[in-house]
């Protein structure tokens, strides 16, 4: 296999061809061959992506099983970033994904990917981002399962094309996302553990008015859904529902492709910022580049680097 396969060819590698890319996002990062490749793939971008994020422990695991089940059920190939807390020692991921997520090692038409957060503190690995533009190319679905750490669920939303937030009854959640203005990211609502009766719906009113709170910048109405793993399918047949409707709504209204267009530049102002600063940010839009946007900030870095060694 070539260093830098194109994507006939890591696709006809299967799980193994995939796994071996998704390696090069890792170790030849900053690399024009890189940059090329995810390039590529964005270019021929076929999946919808969806992102899942909440706190620890409301169940977003359970729904991404749940989900995995009935795409794969309707014969829809799906790639699945699971981002996990980082291990202070290793850096590495501290939940395996094989651990939480029931799929069939032999189904060619399902990869699960764990990811570590490390240090970032918006629920997203570095590498998401590029790991997730490649599996756009490959995959009918992708879907983003953030590592959700409370009040910094921002990075999810320029992932993905559809943030999906988890609230659990009881917790204080809807109130704790007010207060971080988290209410003005979801596309979808989902109250987890519906099974808890008056509770899980109580949630979902305080829900419903704290979206009422924010104003968003488009006529898209944020559905919030009760959903709950003990009792059968109870609620996931309302997500699908929801996931289309969203996904007709932004085709239709152009939102898909504006968002698509935002996130692409929040890619790059964001790894600028993380390598050169906010005064680095500054003088990088003065640097012309072209290309797609893995193209683009590599330029604009090396355009930074050779400034600063003058």
């Amino acid at each position: 296999m070539p260093p830098f396969p194109d994507l006939k060819t890591i696709a006809e590698g299967g799980k193994r061809g995939l796994s071996r890319a998704l390696a090069l996002v890792e170790t030849h990062e900053g690399t024009a061959e890189l940059a090329t490749l995810l390039d590529a793939a964005l270019a021929q971008t076929r999946a919808h992506t969806a992102g899942l994020t909440g706190p620890p422990g409301v169940g977003k695991s359970t729904l991404t099983n749940a989900l995995l089940r009935d795409w794969r059920a309707k014969k829809e190939t799906v790639g699945v970033i699971a981002v996990d807390p980082s291990s202070r020692r290793t850096g590495g991921a501290l939940l395996g994904d094989r651990a939480r997520m029931a799929t069939d090692p032999e189904d060619q038409g399902v990869f699960v990917r764990s990811m570590a957060a490390r240090d970032r503190l918006g629920g997203l690995s570095d590498q998401t981002v590029a790991a997730s533009a490649i599996m756009r190319a490959l995959y009918d679905r992708v879907l983003i399962e953030s590592v959700g750490i409370g009040q910094s669920e921002a990075d999810i939303s320029f992932a993905v094309d559809t943030v999906i937030l988890c609230v659990q009854p009881g917790s204080g959640d809807s109130l704790q996302f007010m207060k971080a203005g988290v209410m003005e990211l979801p596309d979808i609502v989902v109250v987890t553990k519906a099974d808890m009766g008056d509770v899980a719906q109580r949630a979902r009113n305080e829900v419903e008015g704290a979206l009422t709170l924010f104003e968003r910048d488009d006529d898209w109405r944020v559905p919030v859904i009760l959903a709950s793993a003990t009792h059968g399918a109870g609620g996931i047949a309302e997500l699908h529902k929801a996931l289309a409707d969203h996904r007709a709504w932004a085709e239709g209204a152009g939102a898909l492709d504006a968002r698509r267009k935002m996130q692409q530049q929040a890619w790059i102002d964001e790894s600028i910022r993380a390598r050169f600063g906010t005064e680095g940010l500054f003088h990088a839009k003065g640097v012309a580049a072209e290309g797609g946007p893995f193209t683009r900030e590599l330029q604009i870095a090396r355009e930074l680097i050779r400034r600063l060694a003058g």
